[in-house]
């Protein structure tokens, strides 16, 4: 028998499931989600089970318990830490008699809150879209068939209100993809553009609230939203940076990743994670002072290998160092002596000009210090070694020879070479 869908509210019980499968999970994360969410918790129920029911997730007698609590709390709202199938969803709604969200729902709500870009609020909106789909079959007491045709039992049966719901759910759906296509495009064409001029690309990844616009806004002197919460940045902000060796670069801010990150998620923004996996570098940034920072490394890990992120070299930044009593060396090196991490602090600036060098060092690994002679009809060559963003210094000799020192890519200085011999 189909109901009405319990409406919503601000006031949530919090329901944590403690199992095999969820080690990092802990009710400071579920209660932060809660948070982030604009949503107000005001109880707490844990559940440890090491199965999970496959109508409701936990037992029946959890199930009674969980309604007393929201009852004697006036809770609007029933969320939990894990993942609710449709079915779940529709039997605690039916068994307790208020709105019940599951984590990838919870998650949904806070990346629709921040989307600010049309490419961000296009990405959510169809991950929204892909999670209802299962779900329309709740929200309708009026699923009966309308009679088709003209006059009294003439026609035959019509489609069904969820029909027509998920039609228009699936018409809706194709014309996001198309818009979403167009925009990938044009994203896709400004890397191309990265990649024709070869700048380097840094990309800030991380687990989430691990501090990484605060690290952003800090490197590049941008005015990029930060907050001590979840998900405070979901559009993707890239800013150019200047190095000593390496010359400009682009660094990258985006979404931040958490414990099994829906996989909707993972394939509506996979265009703006493919500024992550198409870098130069990744900054895997890691909050210093969490407890489960570890687990966090590895679960960040996990997420840069379903984009396909993980060749990219990375170097890990332990940021927060200000909070950790032994924080160890600034910077720690491999047996071949490259930079493996950094100790920062984003808020109090401390181990940023290591960071710097550090960066510099990955990137500009074949970076060479020359200097060249050219005579005043090899303008056009001059203007390249601008446009390479590889002066240091441009000397004018008193016969009209120009000396240009330069620090430079090997590669690039061969195409120098090969366009003076053939001058």
């Amino acid at each position: 028998m189909f109901f009405d869908r319990p409406t919503s509210g601000s006031q949530a019980l919090l329901v944590f499931i403690q199992n095999k499968g969820s080690e990092l999970a802990t009710p400071e994360e579920i209660e932060e989600l809660t948070v982030s969410a604009g949503l107000m918790p005001i109880a707490l129920v844990k559940s440890a089970r090491k199965e999970p029911h496959p109508k409701t997730l936990v037992g029946s007698g959890k199930v009674e318990e969980i309604k007393d609590a929201a009852e004697s709390a006036s809770a609007e709202l029933i969320i939990f830490s894990e993942d609710l199938t449709s079915t779940q969803e529709r039997n605690l709604e039916a068994a307790i008699g208020k709105r019940v969200m599951g984590r990838t729902a919870l998650i949904l709500e806070i990346f629709a809150q921040r989307a600010r870009t049309f490419e961000g609020q296009l990405q959510v909106e169809l991950a929204q879209l892909d999670h209802s789909a299962s779900r329309l079959v709740r929200g309708w007491t009026h699923l009966d068939r309308q009679r088709g045709g003209a006059g009294a039992g003439l026609g035959g049966a019509g489609e069904t209100q969820l029909e027509a719901d998920q039609r228009l759910l699936g018409a809706r759906n194709k014309k996001l993809k198309e818009k979403l296509a167009r925009v990938q495009r044009q994203r896709h064409q400004s890397r191309r553009a990265r990649v024709k001029s070869e700048t380097a690309t840094i990309a800030l990844a991380g687990y989430t609230n691990a501090g990484k616009s605060t690290l952003f806004n800090r490197l590049t002197e941008a005015n990029v939203h930060a907050a001590d919460q979840l998900f405070a940045t979901l559009d993707p902000t890239l800013r150019q940076i200047a190095l000593p060796l390496a010359g400009k670069a682009v660094l990258s801010d985006t979404v931040g990743f958490i414990r099994a990150l829906p996989h909707g998620l993972i394939e509506a923004f996979k265009a703006t994670l493919e500024e992550v996996s198409e870098s130069t570098l990744i900054l895997h940034v890691i909050d210093a002072a969490a407890d489960e920072k570890q687990e966090r490394e590895l679960e960040v890990n996990a997420v840069l290998s379903e984009i396909g992120a993980s060749r990219v070299p990375q170097l890990l930044v332990l940021n927060k160092s200000d909070l950790v009593e032994d924080a160890g060396p600034e910077v720690r090196r491999n047996a071949m002596g490259i930079p493996v991490s950094v100790q920062v602090s984003a808020i109090d600036g401390r181990g940023l000009p290591a960071l710097v060098r550090c960066i510099d060092e990955l990137i500009a690994s074949d970076v060479v210090n020359t200097v060249i002679k050219l005579t005043p009809e090899q303008g056009r060559i001059r203007a390249k070694c601008f446009e390479m963003a590889s002066v240091i210094e441009e000397v004018m000799q008193d016969c009209g020879t120009i000396e240009m020192h330069l620090r430079i890519e090997k590669k690039n200085l061969a195409r120098l070479n090969a366009a003076i011999t053939s001058a």
